[in-house]
């Protein structure tokens, strides 16, 4: 899921200029690795630490541009769910993640690097329960830690299409001109690569660590094929417009059931170990 995508900004032409002479530079530095589901990523087109910087900066301008709720109960609510699944991430990646709730009936929510996650309160449209509104954050968690973001970039990198991006990584080597229009284009840039819609593969993907992540939360992830439903009566029978990109509702269904079935165990283990989430 992710938010309204942002209008892209134009850039100056010593900034394409300035971004072809380092494109080499980027691409030597990627490298592939294995998904959650086993899948080959190419990566590292920018450090993890950029990747983080990158995510915060999105992560404020969202906020800057969406109006936050001032719904406390609701606010915390979403804070508790995401408490609870943030603590089943490996050690460096637990703790210290972000919480914004955003005024917005679209019933959609988005997780970037750097531990950010954005909310918005027409979720609640859909997410009838805290299983189904864990089973929507655990999904936008699963695309940071499968790394989609790195893999995103990485791919607009090779591309050529991340002009703004890759120009705010250089900018500071052109000169005080160069390092103004970094100020001015790499912001929208950045936003705009980091909450584009992720590819069916990706989505299908975060359905699938969300999945478990929730079952290891204590959610019951047979409640992920009633979220999906409800989404789906949401739209009138048709999952909502900015869904285009993910897996037919048919298949997604079908397989979040074949899923739910084989994490049984895994949720009642987690529940028999006290992990028995009380958020809503």
């Amino acid at each position: 899921m992710h938010p309204a995508r942002p209008q892209p900004a134009s850039c100056p032409a010593w900034y394409a200029l300035a971004v072809g002479g380092v494109l080499t530079l980027l691409l030597a530095g990627c490298a592939t690795t294995t998904s959650p589901t086993g899948r080959t990523q190419v990566v590292g087109a920018v450090s993890q630490e950029q990747l983080q910087q990158m995510g915060i900066q999105a992560f404020d301008q969202a906020k800057q541009q969406g109006r936050i709720s001032g719904n406390a109960a609701q606010t915390r609510y979403v804070r508790c769910v995401v408490d609870s699944l943030t603590r089943q991430l490996p050690a460096g990646q637990a703790s210290g993640w972000d919480v914004a709730l955003f005024i917005d009936p679209s019933p959609n929510a988005f997780a970037l690097p750097g531990g950010k996650i954005g909310v918005n309160d027409g979720i609640f449209k859909v997410a009838k329960n805290q299983d189904q509104l864990a089973t929507v954050i655990a999904h936008e968690i699963g695309h940071v830690i499968a790394h989609h973001h790195d893999e995103r970039i990485t791919r607009q990198v090779g591309a050529q299409t991340g002009l703004g991006l890759l120009g705010a990584l250089v900018g500071s080597q052109y000169g005080q001109g160069a390092a103004s229009a970094t100020q001015q284009f790499g912001g929208a840039a950045v936003q705009g690569v980091f909450l584009l819609p992720n590819n069916r593969t990706q989505e299908s993907e975060a359905d699938v660590v969300g999945q478990r992540l929730m079952a290891e939360a204590g959610y019951d992830p047979h409640q992920a094929v009633d979220l999906w439903q409800h989404m789906m009566e949401e739209g009138g029978g048709q999952p909502p417009e900015w869904l285009s990109t993910h897996p037919s509702p048919g298949t997604r269904i079908s397989e979040l059931e074949r899923r739910a079935d084989g994490l049984a165990p895994t949720y009642r283990q987690a529940q028999a170990a006290g992990r028995t989430p009380k958020c809503g």
